[in-house]
């Protein structure tokens, strides 16, 4: 690693010095991981730097290289420093380094160094000093580029950043052993040959062959995981499906914990438990991301909802299950009502039918990614508790690494070819910006993504540790290495904040109705995601042809064009339009034209990854060529020589075989089912308890609401959205007023209405029902943030306020906010001052 060297760390204007730090062996990575994580927390100015008294500490399994023009020595030696200050300094190294010269062109061009002639002889000078004091003198190339002809995207990064020298690039490419021979010449033959190979080896063979990162899962230990979640998953297994439990729950449940349990993945279930039970203590239930709905056991001990089990019914009563009459339907949830034979009870409708494989792999040893969507209002709460379950001091923050993007490197290159008057075809413009894109720019934190260090292991045999963007002012850390390259070896939590468990609890809370209640084929609620009638809109007077506006993952114009293109009669076709809508390459240029040309419908067509593995078994081919083929395509690789020979062996048709090669990414099915199940829940409301539904969906939605929307009528509502919409250059404010104005304008046609802003009625954040409609909350105010709303509210409940002048004394309102609250009528009622006239 190329690090800072510094002496005093206390001293923001000391000199920092360019480093090479090598490892010896496992202990020395350790130790420089250590010293990487001082750097970034305790001692980081402009750069992360280490004190040379910390580096002194650590250098029993280390190598100090003296680095390139930015080291100490060279620059020591550039500053005129005497033959004993440099072999003073060169003696602190373990090896010293000499580049090629013209990697300090530099210092001719500024004129520190009258020619390249000079620099050779700052490096026939380190040279000397090696051979004199017996420390071996390297010849290395700072590379930053592999070819000479890459400089041009360092120059436009460079450029994009603002450097003023971007254009002088050193040659920073990767030399070859005869063109480091000949870089070195000036050394004499032998003495080039000594520093280009001899030494290189020499210092390579104190190098144990170390891996960055280990390659055994290191899962955290919690005592008696394992029973737990074996007795937590028959447990509810046998209260929904009585005991003895039928064979296909049974084998799959064995099944299924044989693996968790055999690979050493139990802790993650019932941390996982744990977590859950906490957000539902808090009164937030918890939404499954990714393919943990695939699990069985994830079912039944209560991580996900998703009963990944083929379609099939239930007794809630006598526990009688039916797995026989399941197999023309895609979802258990499209069964026919059923009624108990025994019981005369209805019976329930379970299952989605997802195979296992897709969590933990067709042997069952991939390392589970358990992700979980809580309420952003609980979020905080459970990442807490993780510590309190791991300890505070085992779990960090998962890094990334942000990339320059497509569309910026593309903005660096038109910019740098304007402001050099160059005239670049198409075709060249795209060569360079594809070049400069997936450059690392800058670190930071996953949104939910917690590492897990088992106790009695140091978080540096795997990863130094960081703030995120080098933030000093942060009390993150997070790890330093990209959370994806920890992923085998060690546990990673996705605790992510999501809205839907949010509204589901305000519409509990504002309805009384227990979601988990709600009917997932209720005819109603179905209607809407193929029309508006159940809303009680004509579709050709309201200009609205769904009725999904408003609904998570089917409120898009995009998703809203494929529900008018393909009119969803049933919960397994929701779920298909989910994965459709997901994927890159599954609808556009694919299932859309196999489905308007007539060829196929929505129920045939490839829409999530597990409908590749499912279809393919169905047709005859082993269940491991059907999961190899399934993991190829999800993951936009092309079918493999001979398996589109396979599938036309087993009678797959040529348009399936097609549009598998298509596919560049695609979504898990238990993803899919799980915001489906959601999405219903929520669009149940929006059916049966409009206002409810609206109230719960604007305070979600409060920062993007205007206060002026109360007081404007539906055919302002209508003009407004639609004159946004026109806008080519509408900023991304005015759009998400757009999107608001749309939800807003059916709810008026609905009956809805709202009533204005009043300091003395409105909430701070949320919109209240009243007799008159809903009231809109105290942050709709333009300039008016939270903090300042709650005030008003909190300062309200301890007494009513007098007059304008007392509300404002006993609140954080500013002048600007009282002033606007008075214009918009917010103050109505309420005189300027508690002075009373006596005349």
């Amino acid at each position: 690693v190329e690090a800072y060297l510094v002496d005093d760390p206390d001293d923001d204007s000391a000199p920092v010095y360019h480093m090479t730090i090598l490892v010896k062996n496992r202990d020395g990575l350790r130790d420089l991981y250590r010293l990487i994580s001082l750097s970034h927390l305790r001692h980081f100015y402009r750069h992360p730097r280490i004190p040379r008294n910390e580096l002194d500490g650590a250098r029993s399994n280390l190598l100090v290289g003296s680095a390139c023009g930015a080291g100490e020595l060279f620059r020591a030696i550039l500053s005129g420093a005497s033959d004993d200050e440099a072999a003073k300094i060169a003696s602190f190294y373990d090896y010293l380094e000499v580049m090629p010269p013209e990697n300090d062109a530099y210092l001719v061009r500024s004129g520190r160094l009258g020619s390249i002639d000079d620099v050779k002889e700052i490096s026939t000078r380190i040279y000397k000093l090696g051979k004199d004091l017996g420390v071996p003198v390297v010849a290395t190339g700072d590379v930053h580029f592999l070819d000479p002809s890459d400089e041009v995207y360092r120059r436009i990064l460079m450029a994009g950043q603002g450097y003023e020298d971007a254009d002088y690039q050193a040659p920073l490419y990767l030399r070859t052993t005869d063109d480091m021979l000949r870089e070195f010449s000036f050394l004499g033959s032998d003495a080039s040959y000594e520093v280009v190979v001899a030494n290189t080896r020499r210092i390579a063979e104190e190098v144990d062959d170390v891996r960055p990162v280990p390659d055994e899962l290191a899962t955290p230990e919690i005592d008696g995981a394992e029973e737990a979640v074996r007795t937590r998953a028959y447990a509810n297994a046998r209260d929904l499906y009585g005991d003895p439990l039928p064979e296909i729950v049974e084998r799959r449940l064995e099944w299924e914990l044989d693996a968790i349990c055999g690979n050493g993945y139990s802790v993650c279930y019932d941390v996982a438990v744990k977590l859950v039970q906490k957000s539902v203590s808090e009164g937030y239930r918890v939404g499954s991301r990714g393919s943990v709905g695939s699990s069985l056991v994830a079912t039944m001990c209560g991580i996900t909802e998703v009963n990944p089990l083929p379609p099939h019914y239930v007794c809630p009563g006598c526990k009688e299950s039916d797995f026989e009459h399941g197999h023309d339907v895609e979802s258990g949830y499209d069964l026919p009502a059923a009624v108990c034979h025994r019981c005369g009870i209805p019976m329930r409708k379970e299952g989605q039918n997802i195979p296992f494989e897709t969590f933990l792999g067709f042997e069952g040893d991939k390392v589970p990614d358990i992700d979980l969507n809580f309420s952003g209002e609980c979020q905080s709460i459970v990442h807490k508790y993780a510590e309190e379950i791991f300890g505070a001091d085992h779990v960090f923050r998962a890094g990334t690494i942000s990339t320059v993007a497509e569309k910026t490197a593309y903005g660096f290159v038109k910019a740098y070819c304007e402001s050099h008057q160059a005239i670049k075809r198409s075709v060249e413009v795209e060569r360079l910006a594809l070049g400069c894109t997936g450059v690392r720019r800058t670190t930071g934190q996953h949104p939910g993504g917690l590492i897990i260090v088992p106790k009695g292991r140091d978080v540096h045999e795997f990863t130094p540790v960081q703030r995120p963007a080098n933030d000093r002012d942060s009390d993150i850390v997070t790890t330093h290495f990209d959370y994806k390259k920890l992923e085998d070896c060690l546990l990673k939590l996705d605790l992510l904040g999501h809205d839907d468990p949010t509204i589901i609890k305000m519409l509990e809370d504002l309805t009384g109705v227990d979601a988990s209640s709600i009917p997932m084929d209720d005819p109603g609620t179905m209607k809407i995601f193929s029309g508006v009638e159940s809303l009680g809109l004509d579709p050709e007077t309201s200009g609205f042809t769904v009725g999904t506006v408003g609904i998570p993952e089917f409120g898009t114009k995009f998703v809203r064009g494929m529900l008018e293109e393909t009119r969803p009669t049933t919960f397994g076709e929701l779920v298909r339009i989910s994965g459709l809508s997901h994927g890159t390459d599954v609808w556009l240029n694919n299932a859309q034209q196999l489905i308007e040309s007539g060829q196929v419908r929505l129920s045939e067509v490839i829409a999530c990854r597990d409908d590749i593995m499912n279809r393919l078994i169905s047709d005859g081919i082993p269940p491991k060529d059907a999961f190899r083929i399934m993991e190829r395509v999800r993951k936009g690789r092309m079918l493999a020589d001979g398996d589109p020979e396979l599938m036309r062996k087993h009678s797959v048709p040529e348009w399936y075989i097609d549009s598998c090669n298509k596919i560049k990414y695609m979504f898990p099915k238990a993803h899919a089912v799980a915001y489906v199940m959601m999405a219903f829940r929520i669009a149940w409301f929006k059916v049966h308890c409009p206002k409810e539904f609206y109230a719960a969906h604007f305070s979600l939605q409060a920062s993007d609401f205007d206060a002026s929307i109360a007081t404007m009528s539906l055919d302002d509502i209508v003009q407004a959205r639609v004159a946004i919409e026109a806008k080519e250059d509408a900023t991304p404010r005015e759009r998400n007023l757009a999107s608001v104005l749309e939800v807003v304008q059916e709810g008026m046609m609905r009956g809805t209405s709202f009533v204005p802003v009043h300091v003395c009625h409105s909430g701070a954040t949320r919109f209240t029902l009243e007799v008159e409609g809903l009231r809109l909350p105290l942050v709709t105010v333009p300039g008016l943030g939270e903090a300042a709303a709650s005030s008003v509210i909190e300062a309200r409940e301890e007494r009513p306020f007098t007059s304008v002048h007392d509300m404002w004394s006993r609140t954080k309102l500013t002048r600007t906010h009282v002033d606007t609250l008075s214009e918009i009528g917010a103050c109505h009622g309420l005189p300027e001052t508690d002075q009373l006239s006596l005349f």
